[in-house]
């Protein structure tokens, strides 16, 4: 069946039911516009911005660029202390659609969906599922367990149908997605599209250093650990010698000072300060201390190419397994 017609689609006006998911340090504005020239629609972390300054001049440099949609992604827990004011510039700037991770997205839905922009809610389980649902979000991102990232525990086989069957808004699936027949399958699941992340950072239009981009290149699936250092929460990375020299859970001083009542936050907020910092350096510069932020799907980067070829690429192949199934 030919599904490429959903309600992503329609909810965005684009032409094929791809988010290009928000990627920490990754995401840049060349990003953005490629991905809407390629008929989908891409998506950013506002926290890849130094300044709010600078985001809103990043966001309408996009908009005079192209009439495709143009997400935000925004953390809206406590270890984003910049959330208030990335919320207030979205909706200055209109911005097509938030995607929320990391905490409620209650404050963002009330305040959104006045102003007509669409509400997508990151959640890796169905509990989490129906309260966003109940609290009005346009539609869910099932972070499965093959996403790059914060990577959920559930595979996307067991986790698209469930949200399916037990909420009444559509559901993205999101990871493990790097080819055509991929995704087929999470379309044929009953997704209304996908979120993909991981095959675009070794594109022309990524910031990120040559050596992260042969990186994606040169590794696979099998080098993908998940690691707890970098911001407390769970988080996908290449295993490279210095990841694998420091290890991927946190020291017992960490998790005990994680476990206390008082120290709690401002140790989440250490955690996640010290860790994205440590991938900024390691995203922008040679250096021996490589900490690649990436999911499995980058099993499928041969080369660095344009984010134009990747879609294209993709539409191609979903088109023949289509053929192959009804031929």
């Amino acid at each position: 069946m030919n599904n490429m017609h959903t309600p992503l689609t329609e909810m965005l006006g684009i032409k094929y039911p791809i988010i290009m998911a928000p990627m920490f340090l990754v995401s840049n504005t060349e990003m953005l516009i490629a991905a809407g020239e390629a008929g989908i629609t891409g998506s950013i972390p506002a926290l890849n911005f130094r300044t709010i300054a600078a985001f809103k001049e990043g966001i309408e440099s996009v908009r005079k660029a192209t009439n495709a949609p143009v997400g935000v992604n925004l953390i809206v827990n406590k270890s984003n202390p910049k959330y208030k004011e990335q919320l207030k510039a979205c909706i200055d700037l209109k911005v097509d659609y938030i995607i929320t991770s990391l905490g409620s997205p209650q404050e963002v839905i009330e305040k959104c969906k006045p102003e007509g922009i669409k509400v997508f809610c990151d959640v890796v389980d169905l509990e989490y599922a129906k309260k966003v649902e109940d609290l009005g979000a346009d539609a869910i991102i099932a972070v499965n367990k093959e996403a790059g990232g914060h990577a959920g525990p559930t595979p996307a086989k067991e986790l698209v149908p469930l949200l399916i069957q037990n909420c009444n808004i559509p559901v993205i699936s999101a990871g493990g997605v790097g080819t055509g027949a991929q995704l087929k399958e999470k379309l044929d699941f009953g997704a209304c599209g996908i979120s993909m992340g991981s095959p675009f950072i070794a594109t022309n239009e990524s910031g990120v250093s040559d050596a992260y981009k042969n990186a994606c290149v040169e590794y696979g699936a099998k080098d993908i650990v998940m690691t707890t250092k970098l911001s407390g929460t769970p988080c996908t990375v290449i295993n490279t010698p210095y990841v694998e020299a420091i290890g991927t859970k946190q020291s017992a001083f960490e998790s005990l000072l994680n476990k206390n009542k008082k120290l709690k936050k401002f140790m989440k907020m250490l955690t996640f300060y010290k860790g994205m910092k440590m991938i900024e350096k390691a995203a922008f510069s040679a250096t021996y201390k490589t900490v690649w932020c990436a999911g499995p799907s980058i099993e499928y980067t041969t080369e660095i190419r344009s984010v134009k070829d990747i879609v294209n690429d993709l539409i191609e192949q979903y088109k023949k397994a289509n053929q192959e199934v009804t031929s």
